[in-house]
């Protein structure tokens, strides 16, 4: 009853398109460049020592900045997990005491 049916074009429609001719390849040249001396685009950056100390502190601030971030986030969601199961033990504990007609 239910049979796939694939349509089957007898004639093809439109025009045939012609497949390009590759170029020969003795009508290529070599093209030969000339290396340019490379220019800075910006002064170089030179640090001084209380540059580079203010540089490792701001490193380093940033470092315990997003630690602390991410050990609350895990505190978080550590918290959440614990009273969720300390939820689901109590409802569970009403539930029995329910089916049991107490």
């Amino acid at each position: 009853m239910l049979r796939p049916h694939v349509p089957v074009n007898p004639l093809p429609t439109g025009t045939p398109i012609p497949l390009p001719k590759p170029a020969p390849v003795a009508d290529i040249e070599p093209v030969t460049t000339t290396p340019t001396p490379a220019t800075p685009s910006r002064a170089m950056v030179q640090l001084t020592p209380g540059s580079a100390l203010a540089l490792a502190a701001g490193g380093g601030a940033v470092v315990l900045v997003v630690g602390a971030v991410l050990v609350s986030m895990l505190l978080a969601v550590a918290i959440t997990g614990a009273s969720i199961a300390v939820i689901a033990v109590v409802l569970r504990l009403l539930v029995r005491d329910m089916q049991k007609g107490r």
